[in-house]
């Protein structure tokens, strides 16, 4: 698989963000903005974060329909969007194994953040903010086509909408023994779904999680499918201690699609 570098956290440029190479990496014009993470932003003072990401987005969605199959590394789980979007123009609508300690299944009706980093799921889920779909023309996936998978740390009304939802929610020991969908299969990793003693250096740790190496099992048993069509990774922070220690367990676990 072809490497594709997002070096971008919610729109913001990321310094001294590493990924396997060769790599192509995404640097489209943005439009300028306020662009930091502000916690007083609802769905109007976010405009701007949302704007930069509709554009990113929409190339990575160029990208991927062009380019058959890619590992995409990015910042943030936005971009999964852009993926979803670029298969969707081949005429590919994946099964999607989202692996995240977190739900990111918030809509502005249930954030007490307002935080875009926690919405992305429900987004393409067709739930709540849907800017960035619509700008990529992505289709909504059917919540059945969804398979969360750890989820250990939701927050409240979070936990309540992925529970009445349609989505599968299973743990890494599930997905490692278990065949996959039926149909093509599309991996996205949370780096954080990694128990952080194993993965240091994200932004929003959940201790008690699976190891690196139990969460690599459940990829390569996806993998192994031969009907993965992509895959992808929200990545550690690099600017945090121990950001080699987190990229290099990175690479371990997305091994199983690079050496292929």
């Amino acid at each position: 698989m072809k490497v594709v570098s997002v070096p971008y956290y919610i729109g913001r440029p990321m310094k001294d963000f590493q990924v396997p190479g060769p790599a192509r990496v995404l640097m489209p014009e943005l439009p300028d903005g306020d662009i930091e993470y502000d916690p007083s932003w609802t769905a109007g003072p976010g405009e701007a974060a949302q704007k930069r990401m509709a554009i990113l987005c929409d190339e990575l969605a160029s990208v991927v329909a062009d380019v058959d199959p890619e590992v995409v590394y990015a910042g943030d789980c936005l971009s999964v969007i852009g993926v979803l979007a670029g298969l969707q123009r081949r005429g590919i609508n994946p099964t999607l194994y989202w692996f995240d300690a977190h739900g990111d299944f918030h809509t502005w009706e249930t954030t007490e953040s307002n935080f875009l980093g926690g919405m992305p799921l429900a987004m393409i889920a067709g739930r709540g903010e849907q800017t960035i779909v619509e700008a990529t023309g992505m289709t909504p996936l059917a919540e059945d086509q969804i398979v969360l998978v750890d989820a250990r740390d939701l927050d409240p009304g979070e936990d309540t909408a992925v529970a009445e939802s349609g989505v599968s929610i299973v743990s890494v020991e599930d997905v490692a023994n278990s065949k996959a969908r039926p149909g093509p299969v599309y991996v996205h990793v949370d780096v954080d779904v990694v128990d952080p003693a194993d993965l240091p250096a994200v932004n929003y740790p959940s201790p008690g999680g699976p190891s690196a190496l139990q969460v690599r099992a459940a990829v390569q048993n996806l993998a192994e499918s031969g009907r993965v069509v992509a895959a992808s990774v929200s990545s550690w922070n690099p600017q945090l201690r121990g950001s080699d220690r987190a990229a290099a367990t990175t690479r371990s676990i997305m091994d199983v699609f690079l050496r292929s």
